[in-house]
């Protein structure tokens, strides 16, 4: 089995970062921040140990926040020498969020030399929720940084939703804000910075499905293929929704003249098995059609309505007259997200985000 998360904050973790600090600050009191850090730390979750760790500079580093914030600048690695990384970072993390917003540049100016040692994320959003136009203003100078990790903060520190970490209301009810931001690293050469920004407007779309819709519209045409795998993964929750406009961005219109089948292998599924099937679709249109081919389970609530998932299965071209045949078993096994309950399920395919089929299954929970 995997190591639990918190055992990412330990007490070997303490004492190298007691090292790192009091390396560039000799009137540092290693031993009481290593006293304080520990203190219970083996009884607590890895955020409570991060908040423990995050009290002890509270009580160690200077009241000043100038003067603390430049121990903890110096204390990051640098050439030839260690310094404060990886999950260290955490609790400072939490120190800048707390102490940083009433020295408002200095405190994002400590972020955005933290970040190449690890993510900022989580310290920025104090930032953005005390003033977002100050804030913002800051940030969108980030997107042309050399250091792909700066440009990455600017995009995943300002997500409305991020998981892990303190909602954003404002840019959950407004995002218009961060469009600029997420726009000028839409062709960022790096993965790992577009890959933020298409989970970012993902958040959005969560929210805003018509305005993320467009914002694909706008910036489809002539796509770069890196271009286009960032606006087709910001589209996901859209297109398993079945959002008409987000759907035609990728060529996904309503399809006509279209015969769908779906034949159920097993109509009992016993809890641990899978629900097998067979999907055979036929275009009898006189134009080849592009298909995007997903299925829904309904799965039975506690209280007896049923509740919808979307899987995705697969996308095709067909041409007129053709006919294409998918098989596909899904698993109705354990997992952490979903509790199951016995009774009449149902299986919905979906073409184009359009209902196609569906048929009835009935779940039995072994004794």
């Amino acid at each position: 089995m995997p190591e639990p998360l918190k055992n990412l904050l330990h007490e070997a973790l303490v004492g190298d970062m007691a090292d790192r600090i009091a390396a560039n600050a000799p009137t540092f009191d290693s031993s009481r921040f290593v006293a304080l850090a520990t203190d219970g730390l083996g009884a607590l979750e890895l955020m409570e140990r991060s908040a423990l760790i995050r009290d002890a500079l509270f009580a160690t580093l200077p009241d000043d926040f100038t003067q603390a914030a430049a121990i903890l600048k110096a204390s990051l690695p640098a050439p030839g020498r260690p310094g404060l990384t990886g999950w260290m970072l955490l609790p400072v993390n939490q120190f800048i969020a707390a102490r940083g917003p009433d020295h408002f540049d200095l405190g994002l100016d400590l972020l955005k030399a933290l970040t190449p040692h690890f993510t900022a994320e989580y310290g920025i959003r104090q930032f953005i929720h005390r003033d977002q136009q100050r804030a913002l203003a800051i940030i969108s100078h980030w997107v042309a940084d050399p250091d792909q990790h700066v440009r990455r903060l600017a995009s995943e520190g300002t997500r409305p939703r991020l998981p892990w970490a303190m909602r954003l209301p404002q840019l959950v009810k407004d995002p218009a804000p961060i469009l600029p931001i997420l726009t000028a690293l839409t062709d960022d050469p790096e993965d790992y910075v577009r890959r933020s920004v298409a989970n970012s407007l993902n958040d959005i779309a969560k929210d805003h499905p018509d305005l993320v819709a467009a914002f694909i519209a706008g910036h489809i045409e002539g796509a770069s293929p890196e271009r286009r795998r960032l606006l087709k993964h910001a589209s996901r929750t859209l297109l398993k929704n079945g959002h008409a406009q987000a759907l035609a961005n990728f060529g996904f219109g309503a399809a006509t003249a279209l015969t769908c089948e779906l034949r159920l292998v097993n109509g009992e599924v016993t809890f641990g098995e899978g629900l097998d099937f067979e999907i055979r679709v036929m275009n009898a249109g006189e134009t080849t059609q592009s298909l995007m081919i997903d299925y829904a389970i309904h799965h039975v609530k506690a209280d007896g309505s049923l509740s919808p998932k979307v899987f995705k299965c697969k996308t095709i071209m067909l041409a007129p007259g053709q006919s294409h045949a998918i098989e596909r078993r899904h698993a109705m096994r354990p997992i952490t997200t979903r509790r199951y309950y016995p009774g009449q399920h149902r299986i919905a395919i979906l073409v184009n985000g359009w209902e196609s089929a569906s048929q009835s299954f009935l779940l039995v929970m072994p004794d």
